[in-house]
């Protein structure tokens, strides 16, 4: 997508921009905020072994900065987020290859899934099959009107591969995901947000600025209470309520006398933002 900033702030972004490998850049923002581009457009960002590898190292180095709240995943494509898996490489795969290959692409997927902070993704245009996944992966999905998204892999003799049987029926119920994936159908922006694969439909072109603005309000809230409620909420899914009180309950002891809930109960008193220690 196009950078509407001046000249001196593209200079600045690209100077606070660290690239891992050819295809994945992260860009620090001023509010603890993290943008995680997907950045091989020749290909609509189809995820390479290369590209595979470059998305788990980043999200290996973003897991352990203490100093981003938040990760906002985007693309540099002006009409694809992620089209899925590089089929053309895979093409050219032996049997032995797809094994070996198999950990690579898990690792991508499972790094932004585990990645401790809040996630949002920023989708516009295409989000299919591996594309549409490493959205899921994510913990809220800003969407433009020209999003297309699905999990069409069947449609080719395989499964979703990255996490999309198991995150998918999480958000819509069983029943839906089953025929969104047995029908490998494409589902358009409007449709998109009514079933819930989306949560915020963006104006089109305005998908990474909402993202980007959700994740800085996120952002001004506690990094340890942040954490530690993606935790209880990601732990306790799926639970019955008993085992899924016992995870929230020890969510909160981990943060009830942390020094950012001394901070939030003080600057709460006393009228004024909390300067959070975040520990």
């Amino acid at each position: 997508m196009t950078d509407q900033g001046s000249g001196t702030d593209r200079a600045d972004q690209e100077s606070s921009t660290r690239r891992f490998g050819e295809y994945v850049a992260v860009r620090r923002h001023a509010s603890y905020v993290a943008e995680l581009s997907l950045d091989r457009p020749k290909a609509m960002n189809a995820v390479s072994s290369a590209m595979a590898r470059s998305i788990a190292a980043a999200c290996e180095a973003l897991a352990a900065d203490r100093d981003v709240r938040v990760v906002v995943l985007t693309s540099t494509h002006e009409r694809a987020f992620c089209v899925g898996a590089d089929l053309k490489e895979r093409n050219s795969f032996t049997d032995a290859d797809l094994v070996r290959q198999r950990p690579v692409a898990r690792a991508a997927y499972t790094g932004v899934l585990e990645l401790p902070m809040p996630t949002v993704a920023a989708v516009h245009g295409f989000a299919l099959g591996g594309g549409f996944e490493l959205a899921l992966a994510c913990d809220l999905i800003v969407a433009d009107g020209t999003a297309v998204v699905g999990l069409p892999e069947v449609s080719v003799g395989v499964i979703p591969g990255g996490g999309g049987t198991q995150l998918l029926p999480r958000r819509v119920g069983a029943a839906r995901a089953a025929e969104l994936i047995f029908s490998a159908r494409r589902v358009e922006a409007v449709e998109a947000r009514e079933l819930g694969l989306i949560d915020v439909l963006a104006d089109d072109g305005r998908d990474r600025a909402e993202a980007l603005a959700l994740a800085g309000r996120i952002a001004g809230n506690s990094p340890v209470g942040l954490r530690a409620a993606k935790r209880a909420l990601r732990l306790g899914h799926g639970l019955d309520l008993r085992a899924g009180l016992e995870i929230e309950d020890a969510a909160w002891r981990s943060v009830a006398f942390s020094g950012d809930r001394a901070e939030g109960v003080a600057a709460f008193n006393e009228k004024r933002r909390p300067v959070w220690p975040g520990e």
